[in-house]
């Protein structure tokens, strides 16, 4: 079958569906665990059909895994519908549409070579957005004030049963990502020893994006949310460390201001920040750092006397070359 158009409303209210090229075989079977790759565009319902994203321009399709509560869910029940090589397009009203600039921004870091999702922001996709007002793509943030029915475009490529793929850590469901976690995180400290430091922010990185993805489904600041939480704080602490050794000092700055400005009692955020602002000669971040560290655990008197020997010394070092840098310029 090719170029064939079928208009048909699915089980489902506010949904309508063109097939624009026909699929061969029967529909998959999409139990739970299957892995679906597919290529999407999507579109806005105005005469332009304006593209808000489309996977092919990024040339990367898209992989879910069924029942892994993906946050677009009306995916899967678009999907379940078509037969592999099926192009089809999706009317979609705005009750399946209004979690789509959450998802599009995901979408869009990875294309960037950004984390999937925001880790380090320590908040929930919904949280974050109230907190910081804007989900850093114009068009998303118009979108996601108003939102509208949209146009999906659907090619089905495959459908992988459980048992024929490997399951890397996105695909696990929750209960196996939490058991993965400290297998990660003892593999991280493992070659944070053995001085392998990038391989080691790799396994932190890991273990926290599944902390994340799971602690996007309990309700913010309740019990369950804080104790992951408290486990991601540990994890982006120890990649903190990693990224110190590495010299990404920006890197460390933004993630650990990311935790105080959320949570202001985490001590050794603070040190790891006062240390990056050291190496970067922000002498006046460093010295506040370093005296709230005091203030949270005077214990650490002796290490931060150290730590503000070696920021004197920097200091006066740059100075020096300040000076050998400009003289002769005036």
């Amino acid at each position: 079958m090719s170029d064939v158009k079928d208009t048909m409303l699915l089980g489902s209210e506010g949904i309508r569906k063109t097939i624009l090229h026909g699929g061969t075989g029967d529909i998959p079977k999409f139990i739970n665990g299957a892995k679906v790759t597919f290529h999407f565009r999507t579109q806005l319902c105005d005469d332009e059909r304006t593209v808000i994203d489309d996977s092919k321009v990024v040339g990367t399709p898209m992989e879910i895994v069924i029942g892994n509560m993906f946050k677009l869910d009306i995916w899967e029940t678009l999907l379940a519908s078509m037969r592999i090589g099926e192009v089809a397009e999706f009317w979609c009203d705005t009750i399946h549409t209004g979690v789509y600039p959450l998802v599009s921004k995901s979408m869009r870091r990875i294309a960037e070579g950004k984390d999937p999702v925001d880790w380090h922001i320590h908040t929930c996709g919904m949280a974050n957005m109230f907190a910081y007002h804007s989900l850093g793509y114009h068009d998303l943030d118009e979108l996601m004030k108003e939102p509208k029915p949209l146009y999906f475009v659907l090619e089905l490529l495959r459908v992988q049963q459980p048992s024929e793929y490997n399951r890397e850590t996105w695909a696990l469901s929750d209960e196996e990502r939490l058991k993965v976690v400290p297998v990660l995180h003892g593999q991280g400290n493992k070659l944070f020893k053995q001085g392998e430091y990038e391989k080691a922010t790799q396994k932190y990185k890991e273990a926290i994006i599944c902390l994340k993805n799971v602690q996007t489904k309990e309700k913010a600041w309740d019990a369950p949310w804080l104790k992951l939480e408290k486990m991601a704080h540990t994890l982006t602490l120890n990649y903190c460390q990693c990224l110190l050794r590495m010299e990404e000092y920006y890197e460390v700055i933004e993630h650990t201001s990311d935790i105080v400005n959320q949570h202001p009692g985490v001590m050794k955020a603070y040190y790891l920040r006062g240390k990056a602002h050291m190496e970067v000669w922000n002498e006046t971040e460093a010295r506040q750092d370093f005296s709230r560290v005091l203030d949270l655990n005077p214990s650490m008197k002796k290490a931060v006397k150290k730590e503000l020997a070696v920021l004197k010394m920097r200091m006066e070092e740059k100075n020096q070359e300040d000076k050998k840098k400009y003289k002769g310029m005036f």
